[in-house]
């Protein structure tokens, strides 16, 4: 009997297995928001605190989350979540670091 060949009902790059996935999600949707906070507080050259640390747990979530994604729409999540944890993170470094003022 010859096998037929059923077109995906979805084509996106985005779509995900049809399976859940509650931990890479999870993670997917910190990783975003820790990202755009470490992001959007690096440009206050006061709240280098904040962007530095939650930097620094963005991208530590990120990457985990990069470890155990098995949908091509949670890593495409994950590495803007991590670009903007990244990004966020040096410029806290840049302006004072994870401990400048409350260690000395």
């Amino acid at each position: 009997m010859p096998q037929v060949i059923r077109p995906h009902a979805t084509t996106s790059l985005l779509a995900t297995d049809g399976k859940p996935h509650p931990l890479p999600d999870t993670l997917m949707v910190a990783t975003l928001v820790l990202g755009a906070l470490s992001f959007i507080s690096s440009m206050f050259h006061n709240l280098h605190l904040l962007s530095s640390w939650s930097g620094l747990i963005g991208i530590l979530t990120g990457a985990y989350g990069q470890f155990i994604s098995a949908t091509t729409r949670e890593r495409f999540l994950l590495i803007i979540g991590l670009g903007l944890s990244g990004v966020g993170f040096y410029l806290g470094m840049a302006h004072g670091g994870l401990f400048r003022g409350v260690l000395g």
